[in-house]
């Protein structure tokens, strides 16, 4: 893929792992358009070729994957610290994470380049907002009036993110998804229909491992500009989606540049947090914990984390407890896309593969 897309950082391992599996569903088809006929092969090459990089929209996502109701975070965190490394401060970090792979979620999206974005994320009496300009990053939370400043380090487009606001883009999902397709993957054309008021053609991925919990993917692709402005996602079956992710209007046209300007509000709270700077011998950015490791291929792909101090008490918080369940070797975060294992170690694995797939693994069989 030639698209540059930003990179959102989650905040703690789940949601690390979560990022890194396959995460999307199918939204409800609208009326059949006529376009003219292209093959599975020209349509792709339409994603990769896309030149569009500035645009801006409203994004709504909804996952519906058999996750228990989540309670307020206030009901867990307790009245302690909300500092990352304290108890309540990672149930908290846990609750925001999880809130996104639950219920229907709004955002405005603007994009001008790899270097400026804006998000902003409606909840019903309150806005959270990430906002990337150059190397500039802002993190806003209108419920509480804080603010966060990052400065990141010179040559680095990665943007951080504390697990508030981790809604994507079609486009960025569909790259993921798209990684996939090869050998495992039957690709086809669907029916054309419209999204956001745009014909679109119907790229459906269907995987032919018989282990994933993926059943097929479906990514709206704009007839004339090819970028992706939905992707649905169905579990094996089930016909309703299980995850969607798509745009209700967009503009593909550079938004206005005082959208990502930035000053809290009067009497925000404002904390500075610094980022690993490069390392002088090697260039790259000194990294706190080793990085994910990555087995199998295609839809059957595992992620796994080692035991750190972010993973070795997960097992510890009263919010993973109860949206987890107990099983041989650890606690298992199950939904119809997505398994997340959690060993007595502290080492985490993460997969759209059945539990067994994950404890072998674990197991190294």
């Amino acid at each position: 893929m030639t698209r540059r897309w930003i990179r959102w950082l989650p905040a703690i391992a789940v949601p690390a792992v979560i990022a890194a599996g396959v995460l999307i569903v199918p939204l409800s088809a609208n009326a059949a358009v006529d376009l003219p006929a292209k093959t599975p092969q020209q349509v792709l090459e339409m994603v990769a070729t896309t030149s569009v990089d500035a645009f801006s929209g409203t994004v709504v996502q909804t996952a519906d994957l058999g996750l228990p109701e989540l309670p307020q975070i206030g009901q867990t965190a307790g009245s302690g610290s909300n500092a990352p490394g304290t108890d309540s401060g990672q149930t908290a970090s846990i609750a925001a994470a999880l809130e996104f792979l639950t219920g229907t979620h709004t955002a405005r999206v603007f994009v001008d380049g790899p270097t400026k974005t804006r998000l902003q994320v409606m909840d019903s009496l309150a806005e959270r907002d990430l906002v990337h300009n150059g190397s500039n990053v802002w993190l806003y939370d209108s419920a509480k009036n804080a603010a966060t400043r990052v400065t990141l380090p010179q040559g680095d487009a990665t943007v951080p993110n504390d697990g508030s606001t981790t809604i994507q883009t079609p486009a960025e999902m569909a790259d993921r998804l798209l990684a996939s397709v090869g050998p495992s993957t039957t690709v086809t054309v669907g029916d054309n229909t419209r999204v956001a008021g745009r014909p679109v053609y119907d790229l459906v991925l269907t995987p032919k491992s018989a282990d994933t919990l993926v059943g097929s993917v479906s990514i709206g692709v704009d007839s004339e500009t090819g970028l992706p402005l939905q992707v649905l996602v169905r579990a094996r079956g089930q016909q309703s989606p299980a995850f969607r992710i798509a745009f209700s209007d967009v503009t593909l046209t550079a938004p206005s540049a005082g959208l990502f300007d930035f000053t809290p509000p009067a009497g925000a709270t404002v904390t500075q947090q610094a980022l690993p700077q490069s390392n002088s011998a090697t260039g790259h950015a000194t990294m706190p914990a080793a990085p994910p490791t990555v087995t199998g291929t295609g839809w059957d792909t595992v992620v796994s984390l080692p035991a750190g101090q972010g993973t070795s008490t997960m097992l510890d918080s009263p919010m993973l407890a109860q949206v987890t369940t107990s099983v041989s070797g650890g606690r298992l975060l199950s939904t119809s896309l997505l398994n997340v294992y959690l060993s007595q170690d502290g080492r985490v694995f993460a997969g759209a593969v059945p539990l067994s797939v994950l404890q072998s693994a674990a197991t190294g069989r």
